[in-house]
């Protein structure tokens, strides 16, 4: 291990057969996490060329079980955020899609830096079990059709491990990193397609177009190399998602999307993924189609009952798709307001997802547990005209929390007019 730290520190790429003992060892637990974080940080400082990338996915995905849908009947397809303050799609999405006659099955993370994981946000639901085995997994998803779930120890366990160690070590933005923590997990989960959502902006891992539209590229790369269909949608990230920031009030906010509720922003974005996850995976022939056959499952009323029956097998209270006041919510409101007249020009959704963390709604160490009643909840989005004293903001906490208040207000600017509209969608990198 020291010379595959050597090798790669002084800018020598890495052979498959050194990767692959890298893996085995973090797998077994005979490398210890101080060589992996070693090795963490100089790929991160070095890089990894695509062949190195894809050997790493390999050796990531074979070091558990790989799931396998032949014969199951419908089609399977998956999707994944690289992640965004307020990015509470998967909830809505998988239960949506699996309505509309894909089959689902979705493992997904927990929270990693300043933004949030869909498994911290489902388990906000009273006796929902995110960790199931992968038999578990495999026989929901013939069941009904979809299962969201964290990384069972025999799927891709070795990226359990990386992951935390990342979180930990400042090697979470590395472009082939992500990569391969991605596709391991997509890649174990056995779906035939996936659909990549990579965001770009101030509450991205990838800032800037150019940084997400490698990333995305990288993600269809690798996943075509391994026989799979692929997409990408580079997406925007400037602003939260949605109105709410925190575990709870987020699955609120998700799931209202499936009753026709939802947020515009949230609504569209998720409608968008689930097209092309439909359109991808052969039940759509193109875009139109899939949106009527979205707007079919939401107006039946079947991607309700998708979702109620996905949390119930999970063991969870389907009540909450249609009470959302049943998820917890901290008691005690504290206003965040602006001391200027104007527009919101921008929101640092860096800052809220920190802010957050700092408030116990996210983990600064991997054994810290979640408080999945606090939050943030928006009541302006950029654009919004807001008044002198007005209040852009709420904070939802077990305590009056002024300092968090002047905190989340930082995070705002007024300007004397408003900004440019930005779409949601920045680029399709097709498939």
């Amino acid at each position: 291990m020291k010379q595959v730290i050597r090798d790669k520190r002084d800018g020598r790429a890495l052979t498959r057969e050194s990767i692959a003992a890298w893996i085995r060892g973090v797998t077994d637990g005979t490398v210890p996490d101080y060589q992996s974080a070693a090795l963490l940080m100089a790929i991160t400082l070095r890089g990894m060329d695509r062949e190195e990338t894809v050997a790493l996915t390999d050796a990531m995905l074979h070091s558990g079980r790989v799931l396998d849908w032949k014969g199951l009947g419908p089609p399977t397809v998956d999707k994944h955020s690289t992640g965004g303050v307020g990015d509470k799609v998967s909830i809505a999405l998988a239960p949506w899609v699996a309505a509309c006659g894909a089959a689902v099955p979705m493992i997904a993370g927990r929270g990693l830096g300043h933004t949030g994981g869909t498994v911290d946000k489902l388990e906000a639901i009273a006796g929902f079990r995110a960790e199931l085995s992968a038999k578990e997994f495999a026989s929901q998803v013939k069941r009904i059709g979809v299962a969201i779930a964290g990384q069972s120890a025999d799927l891709a366990p070795s990226d359990r491990t990386l992951y935390a160690l990342r979180d930990m070590t400042a090697t979470i933005e590395s472009r082939p990193l992500v990569t391969a923590s991605i596709l391991s997990k997509k890649l174990a989960a056995g779906a035939a397609g996936i659909v990549f959502d990579v965001k770009c902006g101030r509450g991205a891992f990838m800032e800037t177009r150019a940084e997400a539209a490698s990333l995305a590229r990288d993600l269809v790369y690798v996943a075509e190399a391994f026989g799979r269909r692929a997409r990408a949608l580079v997406t925007a990230m400037n602003e939260p998602t949605g109105l709410a920031i925190g575990n709870a009030s987020e699955t609120a906010e998700a799931l209202s999307v499936l009753r026709g509720e939802g947020p515009p922003d949230l609504t569209s974005l998720t409608r968008l993924l689930g097209s092309a996850m439909l359109v991808l995976a052969g039940v759509a022939g193109e875009r139109h189609e899939g949106d009527a056959r979205l707007e079919r499952a939401l107006g039946s009323g079947e991607a309700v009952r998708r979702a109620e029956a996905m949390i119930q097998a999970q063991g969870g209270d389907p009540r909450v798709v249609a009470t959302p006041a049943l998820l917890p919510r901290a008691s005690i409101e504290t206003k965040v307001s602006v001391d200027r007249a104007g527009y919101v020009s921008a929101i640092d959704s860096r800052s809220l997802g920190l802010l957050l963390v700092a408030m116990g709604g996210g983990r600064e160490r991997r054994e810290d547990s979640v408080d999945h009643a606090v939050g943030i909840r928006l009541l302006r989005k950029v654009g919004a005209r807001v008044e002198a004293g007005g209040t852009v903001a709420l904070i939802e906490a077990r305590r009056d929390a002024p300092d968090w208040a002047e905190a989340a207000r930082r995070a705002f600017t007024i300007a004397d007019h408003p900004p440019p509209e930005e779409p949601i969608l920045i680029e399709d990198l097709g498939s």
